[in-house]
């Protein structure tokens, strides 16, 4: 959902090259990750986050063979499954898109473990930022400070009328979505969209303005549930220094074919050896690292806390709105 995929060329050792090295992790396991942590060498952490931090509450990632969401929209009768996320194709046909926006609305999904990491980073003041793919929301829903947040392809926490571009009432546009219907500015009457970046669109100006800064700073980056497909979002992987580690949570390896992407095998055997992986899925990744820096009862005591309040707004929801049902019944009964 942003722009066109990029990837580069592998870089390649010269023959007169020094091979003069520096070993950064004692290996690439999560293990020497956690090691860093505990000794206090990393205090500006980067997390990068794809569409795997979020199955398990029940989201479908992109790109998972006979999964996920794009072998899905078969039903949609679309060109290609990625039209339905394509500006150009939206402009022309947005049923499909406000179809599928009907699953994707906020509100149906709770964070998962993986993403109370976020705010127990925060919280111990080693969270430099959050960069994610993902435009569901969830990492607003553990409490994370929206300032630590980038939603590099947008979300829908607003929507703008893609004809005059005014930011246009989310109840009104919610309300259709919810109904099935497309939304239309009640200005210009334009197509209504949500503020998430489709092909064809400009990432938004916070994530261009920010990882600029942000990725210097950056004294570790933990990169997970992402495939590192869609660009610009993958290169950000090689915009930290040199001599930053990354570790990769993540079902399979990623990242590998790019210009200074990762090397966890050592094949490349770039001047500094820094990067680690856990391959597995994002909740054992991070229930694992929580484990080794002597986190994991306050993780656990954060999600559990998260999922009681969850539990308490839908109470509330479900009150409020039998209290509507039985008002509405009420006005009947007056009126015959």
């Amino acid at each position: 959902m942003a722009a066109p995929r990029v990837v580069n060329a592998r870089p390649t050792r010269s023959k007169g090259e020094s091979e003069t090295r520096t070993r950064i992790l004692k290996d690439n396991t999560i293990e020497s990750i956690a090691e860093l942590i505990n000794n206090g060498s990393a205090k500006n952490i980067i997390v990068m986050s794809g569409a795997g931090i979020s199955t398990a509450a029940g989201i479908k990632d992109f790109r998972s063979p006979g999964t996920g969401l794009y072998d899905d929209l078969e039903r949609f009768n679309l060109p290609y499954p990625e039209a339905v996320f394509n500006i150009t194709f939206f402009k022309d046909n947005p049923d499909p898109f406000y179809r599928l926006a009907k699953e994707l609305l906020p509100g149906r999904y709770r964070p998962t473990f993986t993403h109370y990491l976020l705010p127990l980073l925060a919280k111990k003041d080693l969270l430099l930022r959050s960069y994610t793919q993902n435009i569901d929301m969830l990492e607003r829903l553990t409490g994370l400070d929206e300032d630590l947040l980038v939603e590099a392809h947008g979300s829908f926490a607003t929507s703008k009328c893609i004809q005059c571009h005014e930011l246009c009432d989310n109840s009104h546009v919610r309300k259709h979505i919810l109904k099935g219907e497309i939304p239309y500015c009640k200005e210009c009457k334009g197509l209504v969209k949500p503020t998430i970046t489709f092909f064809g669109e400009v990432l938004p100006e916070r994530f261009s303005t920010l990882f600029q800064v942000d990725f210097k700073k950056c004294d570790l980056l933990i990169v997970m549930g992402t495939s590192l497909q869609v660009g610009p979002f993958n290169s950000l992987i090689t915009r930290v220094p040199a001599t930053c580690p990354r570790l990769l949570i993540n079902r399979e390896k990623a990242g590998e074919d790019m210009h200074m992407g990762f090397d966890f095998d050592d094949k490349l055997k770039y001047p500094v050896q820094r990067d680690a992986l856990f391959l597995g899925n994002c909740d054992e990744g991070v229930r694992q690292l929580a484990k080794l820096c002597g986190w994991e009862g306050e993780l656990q005591a954060m999600f559990e806390a998260g999922n009681i309040e969850k539990r308490r707004l839908k109470n509330v929801q479900r009150l409020n709105r039998r209290a509507r049902t039985a008002r509405i019944k009420m006005k009947k009964k007056s009126r015959m």
